[in-house]
């Protein structure tokens, strides 16, 4: 009998497009899965109860199996769009093992806990806290809401983040709840096993950036016309990862592998680099840090620039702001692209759009170029984010188009 699990928060007809197998559901959160199951479907509950009734042996045997054989599916993030499904096989957790050990120091004894959601990659490495994984806006939050006071860190030995561009300062005051202790940037994907680049505890290492490749990475960065820049020179582009990568994956259960990762990747030293999608800046000391996603690149009055180096200017151009998300439209008549800032203020604060677009606009234009400004500024509550955390910059830029779409008279 073959069987899928799903999770409800995907529409039920995902559900249906199983047919004829077997889906067992898993709520979002609590017990219900809040959608009607087919006759042969069961709930997350129900097939756990199943099996309460019947005598379990303290004795597992292991079962040898192949080194590419499959043992788990985990979901892409779906930042970009549709979440690719990607098989893990033996091979995934030793990659992401070796990782812990080489560059966060992860030994016998070690407890190692990365709060996180279990269709993510972070999400089979959770466990307990000598060495305490994050997310940046998890980080942000814990210093705005002020919920660590009185908390016990003594015992960490460093800390790792992951997810999404990190903020210099609260990296700064993250360490300092644990006497400074590092924190060790990484950064990859689910269909990678762990990382390609990441800091280590053998280099100095510089709050907000990467030091080194991963262990068994290679990658270079692309001038607009994909050529690779010197390795030692100080350059912005997309990333193309070496194709011999240990423990990336080989196929995709939802989408064409080869079109995804290798189309229209140009060729180095006779190989086919592998797409990734980061924009890197390669800085005069040789650190590296990401620009954001090359789909998040703007252009801006002829000139490029992503989103994330916009929301580190803004994040900083006043106390009242908790966190920003910058992204770009054409207007409908054409022209230039236009600069849209949405804000998540800081609960104490009053916030006036006028008074932080020109804020923004001056940020801006001291800090990366005199030539950008600001169009508009929406005040949000928070930003949708996926479930791993990471935020969904495509859905605010629907939201915004279609607001600006004509609507019928009819």
């Amino acid at each position: 009998m073959s069987l899928f699990f799903y999770v409800c928060c995907l529409d039920s007809i995902r559900v249906v497009e199983a047919d004829p197998f077997k889906a067992i559901v898993l709520p979002v959160s609590g017990n219900s899965v809040g959608v009607e199951l087919r006759k042969q479907d069961v709930s997350w509950k129900e097939f756990l109860s199943s099996a309460s009734q019947r005598p379990r042996s303290n004795h597992y045997s292991p079962v040898y199996r192949p080194i590419d054989s499959t043992f788990n599916i985990l979901f892409s993030s779906g930042t970009t769009g549709e979440p690719k499904a990607i098989p893990w096989t033996q091979l995934s957790p030793i990659r992401c093992s070796a990782d812990g050990w080489a560059h966060n120091d992860i030994r016998a004894g070690d407890v190692y806990c990365w709060p996180t959601n279990l269709g993510w990659v972070m999400g089979p490495i959770d466990a307990g806290v000598t060495v305490l994984g994050t997310v940046p806006s998890l980080v942000k939050t814990w210093k705005s809401s002020n919920c660590l006071e009185g908390l016990d860190w003594t015992k960490i030995k460093c800390f790792a983040t992951t997810g999404e561009a990190s903020n210099v300062d609260d990296d700064l005051w993250l360490s300092s709840k644990s006497y400074y202790k590092p924190v060790l940037e990484c950064c990859g994907g689910t269909e990678l096993s762990s990382a390609y680049i990441q800091g280590s505890l053998l280099q100095p290492q510089a709050f907000g950036t990467f030091s080194t490749a991963a262990m068994t990475a290679g990658f270079v960065i692309l001038d607009e016309h994909g050529q690779p820049y010197p390795d030692d020179k100080a350059c912005v582009g997309e990333v193309g990862l070496l194709p011999l990568y240990l423990g990336a994956t080989n196929r995709l259960l939802n989408a064409d592998h080869e079109k995804v990762y290798f189309n229209g990747m140009p060729m180095h030293n006779g190989m086919r680099l592998r797409r990734h999608g980061d924009v890197l800046k390669r800085t005069v000391g040789g650190y590296l840090i990401v620009q954001g996603r090359a789909d998040d690149t703007m252009n801006l009055g002829g000139i490029k620039t992503s989103s994330v180096e916009i929301e580190r200017v803004c994040d900083g151009a006043d106390e009242s702001i908790l966190e920003t998300a910058a992204i770009s439209v054409a207007p409908l008549g054409g022209g230039p692209e236009q600069l849209i800032m949405f804000v998540v203020p800081k609960q104490e604060y009053s916030h006036q759009p006028e008074k932080l677009k020109i804020l923004f606009s001056r940020a801006i234009q001291s800090n990366l170029n005199p030539l950008f400004k600001v169009s508009f500024v929406k005040i949000v509550p928070e930003f949708p984010r996926t479930a791993s955390n990471k935020l969904l910059r495509r859905v605010l830029r629907d939201q915004v188009k279609q607001k600006l779409s004509p609507r019928s008279r009819i």
